[in-house]
C-alpha cells in the first residue's frame, strides 16, 4: 500500500492543507472527529481521492489494563466512516491505576513510554492482539518520543519493536523526530534502532518539529522541523523506502508556505537519501527472552506505571531509579499540557481569569490528577476556584460562577463544599 506524502489534518489549517499541491494523504487525529459524520474539508479531501487516515491517542494500548471496548469500537466506526486502508495508534500508557491496583484511575493527558521489559511486552501483545480483532483494516503502532527513562529496561527499542511484530504481525508508524528525540534525552543512537527493527514492517514515517530546552528535546509538533531529525529521515530511507511520510503539525500553525517548504525539504530528503549508498542492511536479532517466566506480567506492569503516573500527576514520591530531575521536567510538562488542552475546550476560562489562568490552573494541577477527560478536568478546576472563594475579582467570580452553572448543577460550590471535596481529594491521594 502506497501512501506516498501527506501532511497531519487539523481543522485550525483545514483551509491550508486542502490548497497544498503534491498531498497524496492526510492523517486526522481520531479522537476529534465524530463517529457518524465528517468535517466538510475531509469529506472534499476523499472526494478528491485523498486518503484520510485516523491516527488515535487514547488506547493506551501500552497500558497493563485491557483497551476499552468502547474507545476500540469508537476508532472501528471512524476507520469505517473515512474508509481508510489502516488505522493508527501509539506505543504508550495514558492511564493507570483501577482494579489491577485497587487504586483510583489516574489519567496522564499524555503519552508516557512504556518500560521495555519482557512483563509489558507481554501485556503490549495481549492489548495490541485485542485490538486486531476489534479493528476492520490493520493496525500500525508508533514509536513515541520520552523525557523519562525507566530503569532495569531488558531491551532497546529497536529489540522492543522487532518482538512485538514478530509476536503480532502488528506494523509499525515510525516517527523519526522521536528517534531524534530519544536520542537527545535517552542517548540512544537512532541508526542503532533502525537496524534493529523490522523496517519491512512500516506502513508510515512521520516528521515533525521540537526544540531543545536545558539539553532536553521537547517534541512539540509546535516548531519547524530540524536538520537532525531529516538527518534520521534519510537514514531510514537508505535502509527502506517507506510507503508513506507525512507532516505532523498540532500547535503554532505557520502560514502556508512554510508548510509547503517543510513538505519539500522532506521530499528532497528522500530524494537525496535515496541515490546514495547505504549501510548494508542488517536483520534484527532477537533477544533472548528469559528462560524462566513468572506469572503476573499485567499486575506487575499496573503496579510500576501507576507509581510513575502517581508521581507525575499526584505529587506523590518518586519510583526508586529514575531521573528525579527528569520526572520534575516531565511532570510539569504534564501540567502546561493540561493547561494548554484545558484552555483549548473551555475557552471562557481563560477569557474571564485573564492572565491568572495559567499560574491558578497549574497550582490546581500540581497535586490533583485528571481521573477523566479534560472537560471534566476543566469543571473540576472552575470547581476548586469557586470553592476557594476566587477570582478575587466581583465579577470575574460571577463569570465564572455562570459558566460553571451552565455546564455543571444548577448551583455553585459554596465553601460547604470544602469537606466533601477534601475526602474526594484524599481519596484519590491514595
Amino acid at each position: 500500500m502506497k501512501l506516498g506524502i501527506g501532511i497531519g489534518w487539523r481543522p485550525e489549517i483545514a483551509d491550508a492543507v486542502e490548497a497544498l499541491p503534491g498531498i497524496d494523504w492526510v492523517e486526522a487525529v481520531a479522537e476529534n472527529l465524530c463517529a457518524d459524520h465528517l468535517p466538510e474539508s475531509l469529506v472534499r479531501l476523499r472526494e478528491r481521492g485523498v486518503t484520510v487516515v485516523p491516527h488515535g491517542v487514547s488506547l493506551g494500548l501500552g497500558g497493563a489494563d485491557r483497551p476499552d471496548p468502547d474507545r476500540l469500537a469508537g476508532l472501528a466506526a471512524r476507520a469505517e466512516l473515512l474508509g481508510t486502508p489502516l488505522v493508527t495508534e501509539h506505543i504508550a500508557f495514558v492511564r493507570a491505576g483501577g482494579p489491577l491496583t485497587a487504586s483510583p484511575v489516574l489519567e496522564a493527558g499524555h503519552l508516557l513510554p512504556v518500560p521495555r521489559t519482557w512483563d509489558a511486552l507481554e501485556a503490549l501483545c495481549e492489548n495490541v492482539r485485542i485490538a486486531q480483532d476489534s479493528l476492520p483494516v490493520p493496525l500500525a503502532l508508533e514509536n513515541i518520543a520520552a523525557l523519562i527513562s525507566w530503569p532495569g529496561e531488558e531491551l532497546t527499542e529497536g529489540q522492543f519493536l522487532a518482538e512485538l511484530v514478530e509476536r503480532t504481525g502488528v506494523r509499525l508508524l515510525i516517527d523519526v523526530a522521536n528517534l531524534h528525540t530519544n536520542h537527545v534525552n535517552r542517548g540512544e543512537d537512532p541508526a542503532t534502532a533502525l537496524d534493529e527493527l523490522p523496517v519491512e514492517a512500516i506502513a508510515y514515517v512521520h516528521v515533525a518539529g521540537g526544540v531543545e530546552k536545558d539539553g532536553v528535546w521537547h517534541d512539540t509538533h509546535a516548531h519547524p522541523v530540524t536538520r537532525p531529525v531529516l538527518d534520521v529521515l534519510s537514514e531510514l530511507r537508505s535502509r527502506v523506502d517507506p510507503p508513506g511520510v507525512l507532516l505532523e503539525r498540532d500547535d503554532d500553525f505557520p502560514p502556508a508556505e512554510e508548510l509547503a517548504g517543510e513538505l519539500t525539504a522532506i521530499r528532497s530528503t528522500l530524494a537525496a537519501a535515496a541515490t546514495t549508498p547505504g549501510a548494508a542492511r542488517r536483520r534484527p536479532v532477537r533477544h533472548p527472552e528469559p528462560a524462566v517466566r513468572t506469572a503476573g506480567a499485567r499486575d506487575r506492569t499496573a503496579v510500576a506505571q501507576t507509581a510513575l503516573l502517581s508521581s507525575l500527576v499526584a505529587g506523590t514520591p518518586a519510583p526508586d531509579g529514575f531521573d528525579h530531575r527528569r520526572l520534575g521536567v516531565q511532570s510539569r510538562a504534564l501540567a502546561a499540557k493540561r493547561a494548554d488542552v484545558v484552555a483549548k475546550v473551555a475557552p471562557e476560562l481563560p477569557g474571564i481569569l485573564g492572565d491568572g489562568y495559567r499560574p491558578a490552573f497549574l497550582a490546581y494541577a500540581r497535586n490533583r490528577p485528571m481521573s477523566a477527560g479534560y472537560r471534566r478536568d476543566a469543571l473540576d478546576f472552575a470547581e476548586q476556584l469557586l470553592i476557594a472563594g476566587r477570582p478575587a475579582d466581583d465579577a470575574a467570580r460571577r463569570s465564572l460562577t455562570r459558566w460553571w452553572q451552565e455546564r455543571a448543577a444548577p448551583r455553585p460550590p459554596r465553601r460547604g463544599a470544602r469537606l466533601v471535596h477534601a475526602a474526594r481529594t484524599a481519596l484519590l491521594g491514595k
